[in-house]
């Protein structure tokens, strides 16, 4: 089983960056995929970006093309999420998570195992 640890939240301005890192221990990544995942008060939790190891490949939501970048260092056990641009509406609760399977996912029924989350705030 996967442990997955979520760090670098935090309260930052409008047009700010931030670098979420996500950590993992146990049964560590291998090579399947992973997610962040967004999940603001009274919404729904969305995915936000994505990422394989073989490639690698990404993938993003359109809502953050272009602002935000997902990248891995497997010798590390970790994964990042490099928000830069960041908007009010990017409030939420980070997530990440690892996929049970090898491909790029892009569902949440696609991951299997999650971490407890970083907030991130994003004041105007």
């Amino acid at each position: 089983q996967v442990h997955l640890v979520e760090s670098g939240g935090g309260l930052v301005q409008a047009g700010g960056s931030l670098r979420l890192s996500c950590a993992a221990s146990g049964d560590i990544f291998g090579l399947r995929g992973v997610g962040w995942f967004r999940q603001a008060p009274g919404k729904e939790r969305e995915i936000v970006a994505s990422f394989t190891w073989s490639g690698p490949t990404t993938y993003y939501a359109d809502s953050v093309k272009g602002r935000f970048t997902i990248s891995g260092d497997n010798a590390k056990n970790t994964v990042y999420l490099q928000m830069s641009s960041l908007k009010t509406e990017d409030t939420a609760m980070y997530y990440c998570a690892r996929s049970w399977t090898y491909t790029l996912g892009k569902k949440e029924t696609e991951f299997d195992s999650w971490g407890q989350g970083t907030q991130v705030t994003v004041s105007s």
